[in-house]
């Protein structure tokens, strides 16, 4: 096994910070206006996106270096994470369901529900802070 390259992860995490501050930003608005704006919509979709698609790199990065198996799927990827110590169950399964949200996003879209994209973005981004907290107490590091 080599080292984790914390340089790397930290850059990482300050893409999953800017990406959930603008969509903060976006989910000020209240629900009507929010889906009645398509490119709001879709910015918050790309954001969203974004946050999952670091978190994930993030996440297959440390299980390369600490020595957990490989991943089925992206959901798994958390599962993993979970089992090398990493992150709790309780924050496991919230990730997991966020993988899964940005595989719906990327390879469903035309069934994703826009309320659903607002809920996402006005109630689950404090799970990308737990996620990034986590992983700052488990690698024993700022991040």
């Amino acid at each position: 096994m080599s080292e984790v390259n914390l340089d790397r992860v930290r850059e990482l995490a300050g893409h999953v910070r800017n990406a959930c501050r603008e969509l903060r930003e976006l989910a000020t608005q209240d629900a009507e206006a929010f889906l009645a704006d398509s490119r709001t919509i879709n910015s918050a979709k790309y954001l969203l996106i974004v946050s999952a698609e670091v978190a994930l790199d993030i996440c297959n990065h440390l299980v390369a270096k600490r020595g957990g198996r490989s991943p089925e799927d992206y959901a798994d990827c958390m599962a993993v994470l979970g089992e090398i110590g990493a992150i709790d169950q309780d924050l496991r399964s919230r990730m997991s369901r966020m993988a899964r949200f940005r595989n719906l996003l990327v390879h469903l879209y035309w069934k994703v529900d826009d309320r659903e994209v607002f809920r996402v973005a006005r109630e689950h981004l404090a799970d990308f802070d737990l996620y990034l907290q986590a992983l700052g107490r488990y690698l024993k590091a700022e991040v």
